[in-house]
């Protein structure tokens, strides 16, 4: 059995030793040393990292999570995603409670009056449940999407899941990820071409202007810049 300790330091080593790979080479080390127990995390703003772990690993779960307040077009990129890669295991991940049965326990339209727990009962809390079924799980983070994640490991220890934490595309730029998706045809959310650059909850994302940081339509006008999944 694999315990906290060896994936602590098998993290730090591959982080160590990875910096600067190739992402498919990333992704080929997670599949031989994790198998069955590596699961990649989608929120189905475009397939970059889908379909490169899917060359690797074409089974792979995917686990999205459906917060029920998504738009409309992100639950059309991850039907029509299933739909393109049909190996994929698609999971589809949901809060304990609905909407309406939170906003029941917590009064209405939560996200409003307290982000930081809407987003803890609708996208943590469900995502630490289902990785209790994995060693690692990979994200698309990458270094140029806002200051936060400038430092972000291609291999990292996730101390507060105990997991293994891969980020294939850390050293991506903007123009890798679209010229990535233009040669292979891929699937990406259409909210990206109408003035989306960041997408998550309908209720919590806005438009952004040209010029503007890309992730200033999340949660415009608070201090907030991350759902929790990565702190």
């Amino acid at each position: 059995m694999t315990t906290t300790t060896d994936l602590e330091a098998l993290a730090t080593e591959a982080g160590r030793d990875l910096e600067g790979a190739d992402a498919t080479d990333i992704v080929r080390w997670a599949a031989d040393t994790f198998g069955t127990r590596f699961a990649v995390a989608s929120s189905m703003q475009d397939t970059v990292l889908l379909h490169l772990v899917q060359n690797v690993i074409p089974d792979v779960d995917v686990l999205f999570l459906d917060t029920g307040y998504h738009f409309a077009e992100t639950i059309e990129t991850r039907d029509r995603v299933a739909a393109r890669y049909p190996r994929l295991q698609v999971r589809n991940l949901t809060p304990r409670q609905t909407v309406a049965q939170q906003d029941a326990d917590y009064g209405k339209d939560l996200f409003a009056t307290d982000p930081d727990l809407c987003c803890a009962l609708r996208k943590t809390h469900p995502l630490d449940e289902a990785l209790d079924d994995y060693d690692a799980w990979a994200t698309g983070l990458r270094r140029v999407e806002s200051a936060t994640r400038a430092n972000t490991p291609v291999v990292s220890f996730d101390p507060r899941r105990d997991k293994v934490k891969v980020a294939p595309l850390a050293l991506w730029t903007d123009e890798q990820v679209e010229a990535y998706a233009a040669e292979h045809d891929l699937i990406s959310n259409p909210l990206l071409t109408q003035g989306y650059p960041s997408i998550g909850c309908a209720p919590c994302t806005r438009r952004v202007a040209a010029g503007e940081d890309p992730r200033a339509g999340r949660w415009s006008g608070t201090d907030k810049t991350e759902c929790g999944i990565h702190l």
